[in-house]
């Protein structure tokens, strides 16, 4: 077709395959002189038919550059009649072309006799950027002091509008138009590029909305670049101090759409792993240098991220698809040093990479190593927020807006060689009507930072206030239909959980009823039902009960998920309640991280699965010496459960040692829980006990009350003891006017407490009651 060499500037080929667009450059500047042809336009634009090759129509023929690029509005259209096409010209204009095409004896040739119907799609442009994948044209209109960015979209039905307008912060000077993804001309993009502004918008399919932008920095071993993340409001500048200053290489920083991260790219300098969903913490962001950012295919050279996820390597025209690996990940979160680091690449494991058994077990085994290297956040509480977030948000839509994803609340650590500053931006302008997809997305996103994005997430405050007023019975307003309904709620959770898990359970959890527990769940669900039901209405009654039951039972799941994987590591048995032996090394190991769940449990008011506090108090009496275990339940780390008391008043026999641990217990024991358990350690220490707080509980309800009634003879022996014939009538007395501390122990009264005195008395003076 053509008789010589050209130079393309821009070609396209339309959905079809039937025509063909395409821009070149007919003569250089030296060769329209020497050829005496000035005259002759330099570019030409043409668009000809290629089914077969036959018809060529000139579209422009002007002395600016233009680029060329067909739309592709429904994927699979294989047979239409018409097409669209984009010229984009160096005189900084848009327009669309509309071709008409026929099928004439086994060849499509153009319908249009005269002129191609066109249309004005952007004026005064001085950057643009196409979406082929979405059809969506971005563009920068400079103003004054700030910019306009606009965004046209083009639809299936041939239509097109605009969008989105938003202002940014960016002074424009450049003279010369700035092309993203329309194709690639070295000669000429190297000289704009040196030029003018390196600029790109990058989308993420949860409707985030990104523009990244390189700054001009004072300081020839810095470099400055911006995100302005539209769909949060504001701006993040990052200043980066550069380790090395080679004078060969790049100074440009390289833009990469991750989709869940923006890439900000340096070779042989930096890695930055930006969080487009949940950017306002930097500790959720990659910041690699050295050997951490380096790329391979991608050493020094110029680079476009014309598609998600995909490079393109300008020097040699590759295309790379990129992703972040899972086992690098794993290998920087085993060397990391930094607890922004490690929040970063858990964060990224958890939520990028979603759930998979084996990555889930790396990462507790990890937990399991560093809880004690980890100072300004709880590796247990990250793993539990961030892994219920990742498993409920795609149920339904919004409710990423409404769901913790991480324990903490703010964080104020440093990233070494990485300054950011934070700017409030004015949010962007959305003019669509029935507008599906990203869009719609975006305005979600949008409508949650209007209304106080950080007040719509679920916290446990209230939570936490409700549970210690209705354990500490303080609340007498609340009737006993509440709390059957909040036992209801514990027994669907409970009973939901058991429908996953039917295998037999490695380690001895679930097996026991815990009062407390069963409280705090089903007050969890309640109070999240309530939080979902305020901002979901929508969704339903029955759906969001179903949301709340699988959040909750899947927060238990992981705890024992946890339990589990420390379980098999650490190789204990099913049963580890023998206390006549010593834990091992391993056992040990088991209770510190127990006691690091419990801590988190505790912060974040989070139920723990029924028979975890028996589990602990099991492996601290096997672990702890006795000084160490007694602290450790006086202050709350372990907790007196029926079933673990039973067992060890039941199975230890009553040498010293035992005795005192024994009665080190018995003396720890809730009121409830005593009445319930005393009984089963027949020892005189324990009776001695017993009599002692039956005393105590008769004395504090006489009061300053005096008696004068005499009393018969309690034992069918007098014993001429004063002091306690003295105690025993005032007992009697008290008891007389109906006042019974153990109302279930029929055999707890006064005639105990004088037995139990006088055996006590003769044994310490060395004599045989009989």
């Amino acid at each position: 077709m053509f008789e010589r060499d050209l130079r393309i500037i821009s070609c396209s080929v339309n959905n079809e395959r039937t025509l063909l667009a395409v821009s070149f450059r007919q003569y250089t500047e030296e060769e329209r002189v020497s050829r005496l042809l000035q005259s002759v336009s330099k570019y030409l634009t043409l668009l000809i038919e290629i089914h077969p090759i036959n018809n060529v129509r000139v579209l422009k023929a002007v002395d600016s550059c233009v680029r060329v690029q067909f739309l592709y509005p429904v994927e699979g259209r294989n047979n239409s009649t018409e097409s669209r096409l984009l010229l984009v010209s160096e005189d900084k204009y848009i327009e669309q072309f509309d071709i008409h095409v026929a099928e004439e004896e086994h060849k499509v040739v153009i319908q249009n006799s005269g002129q191609l119907p066109r249309a004005r799609v952007a004026d005064d442009l001085i950057w643009a950027q196409w979406d082929m994948m979405e059809q969506r044209l971005f563009y920068v209109v400079p103003k004054e002091s700030r910019s306009t960015l606009k965004c046209v979209q083009f639809y299936p039905d041939e239509s097109f509008n605009s969008i989105l307008e938003s202002h940014l912060d960016i002074s424009v000077n450049d003279t010369q138009l700035k092309l993203v993804n329309f194709g690639y001309d070295h000669c000429q993009d190297q000289d704009v590029a040196s030029k003018s502004l390196n600029l790109q918008v990058f989308t993420s399919k949860t409707g985030g909305l990104c523009v990244c932008c390189s700054l001009a920095s004072d300081t020839p071993d810095e470099i400055k670049y911006s995100i302005y993340f539209l769909h949060k409001g504001y701006n993040k500048t990052f200043t980066v101090s550069l380790e090395r200053t080679e004078s060969h290489q790049l100074k440009e920083v390289a833009f990469m759409n991750l989709d869940y991260y923006v890439a900000a790219y340096l070779p042989g300098q930096f890695l930055h792993l930006l969080n487009i969903e949940h950017p306002d913490l930097l500790c959720y962001s990659l910041f690699l240098t050295g050997e951490d950012a380096r790329i391979d295919m991608l050493q020094n050279c110029s680079i476009q991220s014309p598609l998600m996820s995909t490079v393109l390597d300008c020097h040699i025209g590759s295309m790379y698809a990129v992703s972040i690996s899972d086992s690098a990940l794993l290998q920087f979160l085993q060397n990391s040093k930094q607890d922004s680091e490690r929040l970063a690449a858990l964060h990224c494991a958890l939520l990028y990479f979603r759930h998979t058994e084996d990555l889930e077990m790396q990462i507790i085994w990890w937990i399991s190593e560093n809880l004690s290297t980890c100072h300004s956040f709880d590796p247990i509480q990250e793993f539990i927020i961030a892994s219920l977030y990742c498993r409920m948000c795609p149920e339904t839509h919004n409710l990423d807006k409404l769901l913790p994803y991480t324990s903490l609340l703010d964080w104020i650590g440093i990233i070494p060689g990485v300054t950011c500053a934070t700017d409030i931006i004015s949010l962007p302008v959305l003019e669509f009507q029935n507008s599906k997809g990203f869009w719609e997305k975006l305005n979600s996103n949008l409508e949650s930072v209007k209304y106080a994005e950080p007040h719509l997430y679920y916290h446990s405050n209230v939570l936490r206030r409700e549970w210690r007023n209705l354990s500490e019975e303080r609340e007498e307003r609340r009737t006993t239909a509440y709390l059957r309904n909040i036992f209801e709620n514990a027994k669907k959770v409970l009973s939901h959980l058991d429908t996953w898990d039917s295998e037999e359970r490695l380690v001895p959890l679930f097996q026991e009823e815990d009062y407390q527990q069963q409280l705090l769940m089903g007050l969890m669900v309640a109070q999240l039902k309530d939080h979902l039901m305020r901002h979901l209405q929508y969704v339903g009654k029955k759906k969001i009960d179903q949301i709340v039951l699988d959040y909750v039972a899947n927060l238990l799941n992981l705890v024992h998920r946890i339990m589990k994987e420390v379980w098999r590591r650490y190789q204990l048995h099913s049963c580890i309640f023998c206390f006549d032996e010593r834990g091992s090394t391993g056992e040990f190991a088991v209770f510190h991280i127990m006691s690091r769940i419990l801590e988190a449990a505790n912060g974040m008011c989070m139920p723990l699965p029924p028979g975890f506090h028996t589990l602990h108090l099991g492996l601290g009496v096997r672990c702890l010496p006795l000084h160490t275990l007694l602290h450790y339940i006086d202050i709350g780390v372990l907790h007196l459960t029926e079933t673990c008391v039973r067992k060890l008043l039941k199975d230890l026999d009553d040498t010293e040692k035992n005795e005192k641990l024994k009665f080190s217990i018995v003396m720890r024991l809730p009121e409830a829980l005593s009445q319930k358990v005393r009984q089963l350690w027949k020892h005189p220490i324990n009776a001695n006990f017993i009599a002692r707080k039956y005393v105590k509980l008769l004395l504090e309800k006489l009061g300053n009350r005096q008696f004068s009634s005499p009393i018969p003879e309690r034992l069918s022996v007098p014993v001429e003891f004063l002091p306690l014939n003295y105690l025993t009538n005032m007992l009697a007395e008290i008891e007389n006017q109906g006042v019974y501390p153990y109302e279930k122990q029929d055999h707890v009264n006064v005639r105990f407490v004088e037995e139990t005195a006088l055996k006590h008395t003769m044994t310490f003076l060395g004599l045989k009651y009989s």
